[in-house]
């Protein structure tokens, strides 16, 4: 395997877990977030040389990922909702897992009851930490459609799931 071979397979390797679950937040469905997750690293395989030398393949590879998902909702496919695992993060297993667990669950299925621009805004602002003139820029929206929809997603999670409001302010979440 050549140099650049290597250092493809490596970030895969090494990346592959934190691009799934971000995927996973953005479809709701472990299956869509793999395919979502597979097609972005094809692309960004056939930019390696340049993304390896420019130091920003996480970047470039998140941006081809919300890209694809944004493109996927304007040709308006009805995807699959196939119920899915997120998966697991390694803890040090010495607590109870029980609330954790619940707080995980009530979360997906609050995630997925949102529209997909609501969810995407929800996972760029505040999984991926994006402000709103990034996620505006990677949704190719303006600030104002991200300050609405992240203002409704919101709204529609306090209703979906009163759960999350008691395990975060429990320090749970």
């Amino acid at each position: 395997m050549n140099g650049l071979a290597s250092e493809f397979d490596s970030f895969v390797r090494a990346r592959t877990p934190a691009l799934l679950r971000s995927a996973y937040l953005l479809t709701g469905d472990q299956y869509l977030a793999e395919d979502l997750v597979q097609s972005a690293l094809a692309r960004a395989h056939a930019a390696w040389p340049r993304l390896q030398a420019a130091g920003n393949a996480e970047a470039y590879t998140r941006q081809i990922m919300y890209n694809l998902r944004v493109s996927w909702w304007r040709k308006r496919r009805v995807s699959e909702s196939l119920p899915g695992e997120l998966p697991e993060r390694p803890g040090n297993g010495q607590h109870d897992h029980s609330e954790t667990t619940t707080t995980r669950l009530a979360l997906r299925n609050a995630l997925n009851e949102l529209p997909p621009r609501q969810r995407a805004v929800i996972v760029l602002r505040f999984f991926e930490d994006r402000t709103e003139v990034q996620a505006a820029e990677i949704l190719g929206v303006t600030v104002g459609t991200v300050k609405s929809q992240t203002a409704k997603a919101l709204a529609r999670l306090r209703a979906a799931a009163p759960v999350l409001l008691e395990s975060y302010s429990n320090g749970v979440a």
